[in-house]
């Protein structure tokens, strides 16, 4: 086979679900799974001559894994967060990045609400003493979620959702945001994150991996706490101090937790796990499980891959996490150009201005901006010369042109 006529390549890592591979290898992509993880050298050594690369949350794309990737079209996060990806590196490469900030919410909020359950009843404690062989049946420490006051901090698909199946089992939902969110159902806003640590029961945090947010729940937050309380993170590792919840946990000011992230967690499965939660009371600790069912990997799996390939066949960036959202029809009998270009006055001007020194017709354009970029897909007639795509490339403010059909 010609280089001509070789299949695009595409590297997923990570166990992503085999809906995704199906999907790009129907639409004649070659495929190269890995099962885990991989670290910068390791990907460096793998990515040339890839165009679409798939992750989850382990791998980190960095500045060095994309200078090493002149191919690369996209990144596509199977997943929730991107900040595993250097996003800004990515974009001034003109590599545009996709997740998945939908697919996996309904998982993530049951098992969110399995483990408020869990915890209250101290079903933790019950099952790890039946296995020893203790009969211990006793009400004491048991409760009822109903009637009880769930705290939310991060109010966005997730805790949004989570709000509404927690007051349909009877709880008081109050919630914590940066961004004015708008309540659902009878949940309450609070004003800071202090006024909902002094009111409710149960504190859960669903916050997104934005580097602000690095050591935000520690010492101070969970001595701010009511005694007795719970506290749940499934959202990122490095939001929380686990050597501060270690403390609250043995000295009996909280009751239990659940954390599913961790600051460092292991590459591949079966790997050991090295945590300072190991071996405490009432404490749920998973391995990072929230979004994982079949359900939202087959869902991620789809949604990611189908990202991918729209992007490079057609341009369009729609849910792009980095690139300017445009979404343009595709006609019959065209050529797509595609151009990224730093987001200065008149360009638009200058690109039409080439295409009408070479009598190239427009037949559609859209441009969008988003910050220091603009994009613009233009649909042209068929007559064009090698000269014009030169022109376009080499304007000063062309960060990445492509010629897709």
């Amino acid at each position: 086979m010609s280089p001509a006529t070789a299949p695009r390549r595409a590297l997923l890592l990570e166990n992503i679900h085999s809906d995704a591979v199906a999907g790009l290898e129907k639409n004649g992509y070659a495929v190269e799974t890995v099962a885990g993880a991989l670290d910068e050298d390791e990907l460096i050594a793998r990515i040339r001559g890839v165009e679409l690369l798939g992750i989850r949350s382990k791998t980190n794309v960095t500045d060095a894994v994309l200078a090493a990737a002149p191919d690369l079209l996209a990144v596509g996060a199977f997943c929730i967060g991107t900040n595993q990806i250097d996003v800004t590196s990515a974009s001034t490469r003109g590599v545009a990045v996709f997740n998945a900030p939908f697919s996996n919410t309904r998982s993530v909020v049951e098992l969110v609400i399995a483990e408020i359950i869990a915890l209250t009843r101290r079903l933790v404690d019950k099952n790890t003493g039946m296995h020893a062989g203790v009969w211990d049946k006793s009400a004491e420490g048991s409760h009822e979620v109903r009637g009880r006051r769930l705290g939310i901090i991060g109010y966005g698909n997730i805790g949004s959702q989570l709000s509404v199946l927690a007051e349909n089992l009877g709880m008081s939902v109050f919630f914590y945001d940066t961004a004015d969110k708008l309540a659902l159902g009878n949940a309450r806003r609070c004003s800071s994150i202090e006024e909902l640590l002094a009111t409710v029961d149960v504190v859960t945090l669903h916050v997104d991996g934005r580097p602000g947010n690095s050591g935000m729940f520690g010492e101070a937050e969970f001595a701010r706490m009511r005694p007795g309380s719970l506290f749940l993170n499934l959202s990122r590792g490095f939001v929380v101090d686990h050597q501060a919840l270690r403390r609250h946990i043995e000295s009996g000011h909280l009751a239990g937790a659940a954390v599913d992230v961790f600051p460092t967690e292991p590459k591949a499965r079966g790997d050991e796990f090295v945590s300072e939660l190991r071996g405490l009371p009432n404490v749920i600790i998973t391995p990072h499980i929230g979004g994982s069912t079949e359900e939202a990997q087959q869902d991620i799996g789809q949604f990611v891959a189908g990202k991918l390939h729209d992007f490079v066949s057609t341009g369009n960036t729609s849910l792009s996490v980095n690139l300017p959202p445009v979404s343009l029809t595709s006609q019959n009998g065209v050529h797509r150009l595609t151009h990224l270009h730093r987001n200065t006055p008149g360009v638009l001007a200058t690109i039409n201005s080439v295409l009408a020194d070479h009598e190239v017709n427009i037949e559609g354009q859209l441009l969008g901006t988003r910050g220091d970029l603009g994009y613009v897909i233009t649909d042209i007639g068929s007559q064009y010369t090698q000269d014009v795509i030169g022109q376009l490339r080499d304007l000063p403010t062309t960060v990445r042109l492509r010629l897709l059909s």
